[in-house]
């Protein structure tokens, strides 16, 4: 009962009811809502700021048109942005559940219910979503007094009397605090398996055999899939009949999407395996391939941020080629750059919109590389009592980094270009063509490799950002850890 006895202490000395904020993971996730949140701000701000632009307009005042389509890509964005912070955050807690399983364990041997322990992560799940929040809304809300001055100075008609205190300001804060409460719950799903003989064990994680044993959620992540794909492939022939295939086709790329982050632990490790054959067969090279492996959940949860932000920024890049491409294609002469200047500023603008989701996905996969080395303190002293030096451990947690960004970023490369062609063709597939106006029916894809260049090169970046504080934890576990109890 020693073990029990010292949870107690432990549970009424953590002072203050929120010190739990300060655990490993909940200052990221923190990070994760602030920056959702700002962002949904921001695109309310600025949507309603080029509304009163364009009416102040004296040619286009009375025109609403462009007012409503901009209006409809801020909730788009924003709703996708919401959508990689949801998943962020249900990762982040899946994890931090693993590591609490002895101490979830513990609180079951004297009493405690699973689904008390689970409403209490629910709770903590609000609390980080709400802070978040209300520190995005005040970000969101300095980042668009700035852009509105700087507006002022650049436009002709400049609105009189623009206030920043919009109608619809509240609803991404809202909107962050519910999906992050949402995604907690839903991260903490595992605490109901925690079972009371695990008070013996320490953070652990599931092995491939057990996650393999999972068919009910294997079943809901097909299920998903088949409906996306479903939805993609009617997406892309109704748009050769009109634009609002484009609609159908959004719908199929969020559930397509969303099946495969539920059955991440399904579509990751085959990928990872491969690429692990590229890392050589030294012992640390084989440590890292067979570490990502070995736990397919920790390794999927890592991954799916950054599939997710490459599959944005590349899905957009690809789908706005495909649009320039058919562009040209309608005329034999030479068109001079001018004539597609406006066309590349809205789409570099979209590109830096969609990239903030990115930036999301990117906290996400830090915070996960940084909970992991640290619950597996263990491990890593284990690695160090068996004759591994520093070097040699810094080398393995830094390769496992690559490991999982490489198999990421190559994953999100094919979906983006998959995405993305489906997104154009869509929408473009039934546009009038020269020299007869007929549909334009099938239109191939176009990757622009400049920015597959600069993805590719972000997430190499990314893979030194990332796996830096997780490198610097692992090599100050010393090997006498590997015989303390977690």
């Amino acid at each position: 009962m020693s073990a029990v006895a010292a949870v107690v202490p432990e549970t009424r000395a953590t002072g203050p009811r929120l010190a739990w904020l300060k655990d490993r993971g909940m200052g990221a996730s923190i990070l994760v809502a602030a920056l959702s949140a700002a962002f949904g701000v921001f695109l309310v701000e600025i949507t309603a700021y080029i509304g009163a632009v364009l009416q102040a307009d004296p040619f286009i005042g009375d025109s609403g048109t462009l007012a409503v389509v901009v209006a409809i890509l801020s909730v788009l964005l924003t709703a996708v942005a919401m959508y990689v912070a949801a998943i962020v955050t249900a990762n982040t807690f899946s994890t931090i559940i693993a590591g609490r399983t002895r101490q979830i364990a513990l609180m079951r041997l004297i009493g405690a219910t699973a689904r008390a322990q689970r409403a209490q992560v629910g709770r903590q799940g609000m609390i980080v979503g709400v802070i978040g929040a209300v520190a995005g809304l005040l970000a969101g809300l300095l980042l668009s007094a700035a852009a509105v001055q700087i507006g002022g100075q650049l436009v002709t008609h400049a609105p009189t009397g623009f206030s920043l205190m919009q109608p619809a300001l509240v609803l991404p804060a809202i909107g962050v605090a519910l999906t992050t409460w949402a995604a907690a719950w839903v991260g903490s799903r595992r605490v109901l398996a925690v079972t009371p003989l695990q008070a013996l064990g320490g953070a652990v994680e599931r092995t491939h055999d057990e996650v393999s044993g999972k068919s009910g959620r294997h079943i809901g992540a097909w299920i998903l899939l088949a409906s996306g794909v479903a939805l993609l492939a009617g997406g892309v022939l109704l748009g050769l009949v009109t634009p609002l295939g484009v609609v159908v086709a959004f719908f199929g790329g969020v559930l397509s999407f969303t099946g495969l982050a539920v059955g991440s632990v399904l579509f990751m490790p085959p990928v990872l395996r491969l690429v692990g054959r590229m890392f050589g067969s030294s012992a640390t090279a084989r440590l890292a391939a067979e570490n990502a492996l070995r736990y397919p959940e920790r390794s999927s949860r890592m991954a799916i941020g950054v599939v997710m932000g490459v599959t944005l920024v590349t899905m957009f890049a690809v789908a706005l080629e495909s649009a320039k491409r058919l562009m040209t294609s309608q005329t034999t002469e030479e068109i001079p750059p001018e004539f597609f200047a406006p066309f590349d500023a809205f789409a570099a603008v979209m590109m830096v919109l969609v990239a903030v989701s990115a930036v999301i996905a990117a906290v996400g996969l830090v915070n996960l590389l940084t909970i992991g080395v640290v619950q597996r303190r263990r491990e890593l002293g284990l690695l160090r009592s068996i004759g591994l030096s520093n070097g040699q451990v810094r080398r393995m947690v830094l390769l496992e980094a690559t490991h999982i960004t490489v198999a990421a970023t190559l994953t999100g490369l094919v979906l983006g270009v998959t995405y993305g062609w489906i997104a154009a063709q869509s929408l473009l597939g039934s546009v009038p063509t020269l020299p007869e106006f007929t549909p334009a029916g099938l239109i191939a894809p176009q990757v622009p490799w400049l920015p597959v260049a600069i993805i590719v090169a972000a997430t190499a970046l990314l893979t030194l950002v990332a796996a830096a504080t997780p490198t610097r934890l692992a090599t100050r576990v010393a090997p006498v850890e590997a015989l303390a109890a977690d």
